[in-house]
């Protein structure tokens, strides 16, 4: 019987299918989200409010969210890379319907990918972030936040612990209901996960939980989660079968998978309240739609 217990924050509606060459139809998407409350997902990133020419698989964003099951024990993300995406995270609560119940903010900690991904500097997407933490307390809405890139960037390469730990550090102070750090591209090793979450946790002091965003792209995502846990990280960003990357980096592969991720924690004893049978199915189901097996190793194996 597990002892300790992790939380899943299922992001395949998101971010495993923001870099699908084939537009995901809305009735697909509300299908998905579906199976993964049913393998136990509580916490699911559904949308991003960004331009649709940039990412063309989101441009449903509002219609999802429709559509979405209201459900009182599951918390649906919006993430926003600007304050026009929380004007349109908070439209989705008008006329007293369900919407978004929390959105994920987002500062890459590099000033070339900013630039890229959201048209941002470090120290613009500092000053925006803070500002969007503050609005969105001002109108009731829950936020949370993202360092992206923190463990290197597509352009730059490197990128400094001090660089991530100074950001998080002026993040703090808008007290947002989490701080993660994502190594978008896949470059983190273990050592670095265990030095640079180690560090993080020593700078919140226990006032802030910490979150973890791991992509698979050297194959290290999986070894990264572990070392993360190891280091107080008890949040955990997945994605079914492992599918995902960011449009913005070159060679962007998947999000760490959630079978993978529970298998893992599973057998060392520890709990996400997840159905892994019922996560490999709802991988078979998916695969057959998009007519390809999916990266994540638990559900090729069993």
């Amino acid at each position: 019987m597990a002892s300790e217990h992790i939380e899943l924050v299922e992001v395949g509606p998101r971010d495993g299918l923001q870099n699908e060459p084939e537009v995901i139809s809305t009735a697909v998407k509300l299908a998905l989200i579906d199976k993964m409350i049913g393998y136990g997902a509580r916490r699911l990133e559904v949308a991003s409010f960004v331009h649709p020419q940039r990412v063309p698989q989101m441009a449903d964003a509002e219609s999802v969210i429709a559509g979405l099951p209201d459900r009182a024990d599951c918390t649906y993300i919006g993430l926003v890379l600007n304050k026009r995406g929380v004007l349109r995270a908070l439209a989705t609560r008008e006329n007293g319907a369900r919407g978004i119940d929390q959105i994920g903010c987002v500062i890459v900690a590099s000033d070339t990918f900013g630039q890229k991904n959201q048209g941002q500097t470090i120290a613009e997407g500092l000053a925006e972030t803070r500002e969007m933490l503050r609005f969105a307390r001002a109108e009731g809405m829950r936020a949370q936040v993202t360092i992206s890139a923190a463990f290197g960037c597509p352009f730059e390469g490197e990128v400094k612990h001090s660089t991530v730990l100074a950001i998080a550090e002026e993040l703090a102070i808008e007290t947002p209901e989490e701080i993660a750090l994502a190594d978008t591209i896949g470059v983190g090793t273990p050592s670095e996960v265990t030095e640079l979450f180690g560090r993080l946790g020593e700078t919140l002091a226990g006032k802030i939980p910490m979150r973890a965003h791991f992509h698979n792209t050297r194959g290290t995502g999986i070894a990264n989660a572990w070392e993360a846990y190891k280091a107080g990280v008890r949040i955990f960003d997945a994605s079914l079968g492992g599918l995902g990357g960011c449009p913005f980096a070159p060679r962007a592969t998947g999000n760490i998978a959630t079978e993978d991720l529970i298998y893992m924690m599973a057998r060392s004893g520890i709990d996400a309240g997840i159905n892994l049978d019922a996560a490999i199915a709802a991988n078979k189901w998916f695969a057959g739609l998009l007519g390809r097996e999916l990266p994540s190793a638990v559900a090729r194996a069993g």
